[in-house]
């Protein structure tokens, strides 16, 4: 703050730019969400074919990643052992390929809003899934802050007029594999001090979920897509879609790379809100007010989420801090009892 708590230029510059990142990637990911809504539904493009398109996306995005590591070399590859590899990245990358497949198979039987408020319970399920694994530590206010974000997700669905309970089973499951590959994440990798950013992680994690994804696309949608003569492969949809899916990745870089993490679940809930607007309002799809009573229990559920959270990391900056000035304090105490004892011995002399 300058004089008279005026914004300086370098902070103004920094609050606009936190701003634009998180403008991006909402633009982004409610492209994305949008785009692959409208060639899922029957009602619209009619390219139920979610598995195909999960692949397409990954056949995109792991080929663009692989030009820009190995022949650009716009990024340097991460250095791991094969043993690491298939123990840390294979299980990651199959995680990843059944949230990705569950979810856009639910585009097929859900509206844009309904899944917006069943996204609301990933929170509960990394917490859960945390706990199970003990990477975190059961707290009964967390767990009734869960109950309450699961409670309104609950009235939610009550109210839905649309109401499909294998769409349903697939979002909850995407939710649940989701959630289990952001924290295996941290216990597989991180833990390991391996780190990647969005390139690398397609470079290696995309390949992955390619070849996982071939296995119940020869089962359960090649037949279909052999038998069908009518259809033709439309590469400006298909390819500004993975277009989209691609910029998406380098969009949670910049965001989560720039601010943080948990401003990306902040602008998360923006989005949703966003989301839910557009599909009452351009898709016409139908929003009950049981249905906005219950997402707005879990949106508040969410919010002190977020709030605890951030002041989490707020009483650990402190910590870190305070440490650090205890160790500079022992430090200059040392100092200056060596002085004291230097001169001493001169003086003893």
């Amino acid at each position: 703050m300058g004089k008279g708590g005026t914004l300086t230029e370098g902070v103004l510059k920094k609050i606009i730019l936190s701003y634009t990142y998180v403008a991006i990637w909402i633009f982004l990911s409610f492209t994305v969400i949008v785009y692959n809504k409208y060639i899922l539904d029957r009602k619209m493009y009619d390219w139920p074919y979610p598995i195909s398109l999960t692949m397409i996306h990954m056949g995109f995005c792991s080929s663009l990643a692989y030009v820009l590591v190995s022949v650009v070399k716009l990024v340097e590859p991460v250095q791991m052992t094969r043993e690491v590899y298939l123990k840390s990245v294979v299980p990651i990358g199959l995680l990843y390929a059944l949230s990705l497949w569950l979810s856009n198979s639910a585009y097929i039987y859900l509206s844009v809003s309904f899944i917006q408020m069943l996204k609301a319970l990933m929170p509960v399920a990394v917490y859960s899934i945390g706990v199970l694994f003990k990477k975190e530590g059961f707290k009964g206010d967390t767990m009734t802050n869960m109950l309450s974000i699961s409670f309104g997700v609950a009235i939610a669905a009550y109210g839905e007029a649309k109401f499909n309970s294998w769409g349903v089973m697939l979002q909850l499951g995407a939710v649940c594999f989701e959630a289990t590959r952001l924290v295996l994440i941290q216990i597989l990798l991180t833990s390991k001090g391996i780190t990647f950013n969005p390139i690398t992680s397609l470079y290696y994690v995309a390949p992955c979920c390619f070849a996982f994804l071939s296995i119940p696309w020869m089962i359960v949608e090649y037949p279909k897509l052999r038998d069908t003569s009518s259809f033709h492969f439309d590469y400006w949809i298909f390819g500004t879609n993975s277009i989209c899916a691609f910029a998406l990745n380098l969009a949670v870089f910049l965001l989560v790379g720039k601010t943080s993490a948990l401003t990306m679940n902040v602008a998360g809930v923006v989005k949703d809100w966003l989301l839910i607007a557009f599909s009452w309002s351009v898709i016409k799809d139908t929003v009950t007010p049981i249905n906005l009573f219950g997402y707005g229990i879990a949106f508040l559920g969410v919010a002190y989420y977020n709030h605890a959270k951030l002041q989490a990391l707020k009483a650990k900056e402190a910590e870190k801090k305070a440490a650090q000035v205890d160790d500079e304090s022992g430090k200059l105490l040392e100092e200056r009892s060596a002085e004291k004892s230097a001169k001493k011995t001169e003086a003893d002399d």
